[in-house]
């Protein structure tokens, strides 16, 4: 077996200038990159804290009790957080989903909820705002998100078996909470909710058949991901990594599945039902499928770079333009000249020359810029 290699690097040092084009570019709803993607999704890490150690994102080993995390007057506050936003909805974002690090470790996240649900998109329309969490706050938040004006939460759960999910959070935290957290979310009516399991061959593939069976019939949608390549302190190895058309093997040797349409344009995971009808599946797999084709996602950091991929080296600094005086428009004109130069694709060159996204192939780090 390969030698686990976790080298030390730290994106948040670096970035790239937003800068703010000379020929104003309008906000739309129609902007678009250079390979005619649009810009529909928005993704906002709140936070690069969490409380779990998950091996493939925040690894004991780098983050441990001396790491140091950004200050608090690094991070974007919430009007900035949500000034943004209004200028990205403009462009013709229609979801904004909050993640972390964990995201419910924000203080007073309930707030920024509360004020991104109070903005339109260019239809005029509340966007569709939803939150990526582990599950281990969400028994006590679940009721003030949904007052807040959240819609839905994606839980991320890596395996039934207690023993299996306490090894993989690494700080030994029980399964039963995070059930307790999902049941906890549906009652609030903060649906339809989603669980997101990464499946990581020598791990947790055993887990895949029961959570399968668990989920199935609950009106709750269980997706599978591919073991990705994010940042470079994962120790990532292709030969952990299972391949989704096995996964759906492993579930259709016992639950027969038919395959769905996509729900929306630009969707990440491939729908399958079971064909009983009991519910559905989803398989998300960066790794042996591409999806850049159709990507409509950009991400901003919690100190406020924006990030044109998941696996991109270095993101643009917003906060800079914020913090120094640039009004709507010309933030509105940096966003969109930083999106239409976007040409990233790089699941579709991985193992290529032209995958490489930075010194040894550096890439921003999962548990800072989120799912």
């Amino acid at each position: 077996m390969a030698e686990r290699v976790i080298p030390l690097v730290d994106q948040r040092l670096s970035a790239l200038r937003a800068a703010v084009p000379a020929t104003a570019i309008a906000a739309d709803g129609l902007l678009a990159d250079t390979r005619g993607r649009e810009l529909r999704d928005l993704r906002i890490s709140v936070t690069d804290r969490c409380n779990f150690r998950c091996s493939y994102c925040m690894p004991k080993e780098v983050f441990d009790k001396d790491y140091r995390y950004l200050p608090h007057a690094s991070l974007l506050s919430f009007e900035e957080i949500t000034r943004l936003a209004r200028q990205f909805l403009a462009h013709g974002v229609r979801k904004i989903r909050l993640t972390g690090g964990e995201p419910l470790l924000r203080k007073n996240i309930e707030i920024l909820i509360a004020q991104l649900a109070d903005l339109r998109t260019v239809d005029g329309t509340p966007p569709e705002l939803t939150l990526t969490t582990n599950g281990s706050l969400l028994a006590r938040k679940a009721r003030a998100l949904k007052d807040a004006g959240l819609k839905r939460v994606t839980v991320s759960l890596d395996g039934l078996d207690d023993a299996v999910f306490r090894r993989m959070n690494d700080v030994d935290f029980p399964v039963a909470e995070v059930l307790e957290g999902l049941a906890a979310a549906r009652e609030a009516g903060l649906g339809p909710i989603k669980v997101n399991m990464v499946v990581k061959r020598g791990t947790n593939e055993d887990q895949v058949v029961p959570m399968a069976r668990h989920f199935r019939s609950s009106g709750i949608v269980l997706r599978f991901i591919e073991y990705m390549d994010v940042g470079a302190t994962n120790g990532w190895r292709m030969d952990e990594v299972m391949p989704s058309a096995e996964v759906r093997a492993r579930i259709a040797a016992h639950f027969p599945l038919v395959q769905l349409d996509p729900s929306a344009p630009g969707e990440t995971a491939e729908r399958w039902g079971y064909a009983d009808g009991e519910g559905e599946v989803g398989f998300i797999s960066s790794v042996t499928q591409a999806f850049c084709g159709d990507c409509n996602r950009a991400r901003l950091s919690t100190e406020g770079k924006l990030y044109l991929c998941l696996f991109a080296a270095n993101g643009y600094d917003l906060r800079e333009l914020l913090r120094g005086g640039a009004d709507d428009a010309q933030l509105a004109s940096a966003i969109g000249h930083i999106w239409q130069g976007r040409s990233d694709r790089y699941s579709e060159l991985r193992g290529t020359q032209g995958a490489d996204t930075g010194p040894a192939g550096r890439r921003v780090e999962m548990s800072y810029i989120g799912g």
